[in-house]
């Protein structure tokens, strides 16, 4: 069976500095990042739609408006879990949004985040 793939794209700006960095980015410093959420199915709803697109925004936009114009070092899990990476913040996205989307149809399966136009992390599964 075929798959399907939706993805929404959504911006934000925050501040963070990297925990036992060694180097200008252990200083606090911002970053208009973008984040991309894909989502993935078989199956179209009855109206020919894997997703709503403003479902997947929704679902994203309650990260993003947690996570914009404040300083992620001092939200949690970030305050002392998660050290504020790309790396940690696609995999937070990632498991935020899918509590939100997935179900028997559909499943977030990557999210890519972007701190700068030339520098990006994903988190993915198979």
């Amino acid at each position: 069976m075929p798959t399907r793939e939706v993805m929404i794209e959504m911006g934000f700006s925050s501040a963070h500095a990297l925990r036992g960095y060694q180097g200008k980015c252990e200083n606090t410093h911002g970053h208009n990042y973008r984040v991309e959420v894909y989502v993935r199915g078989e199956r179209l709803n009855h109206i020919g739609l894997l997703i709503d697109f403003k479902d997947l925004k929704a679902a994203t936009k309650k990260v993003v408006d947690y996570l914009d114009h404040k300083n992620i070092n001092e939200l949690p899990p970030f305050d002392k879990e998660l050290n504020p990476s790309a790396e940690e913040m696609a995999g937070f996205f990632f498991h935020e949004v899918s509590r939100d989307i997935n179900d028997d149809r559909v499943q977030v399966y990557k999210v890519r985040v972007w701190e700068t136009d030339t520098c990006a992390a994903t988190y993915s599964i198979d």
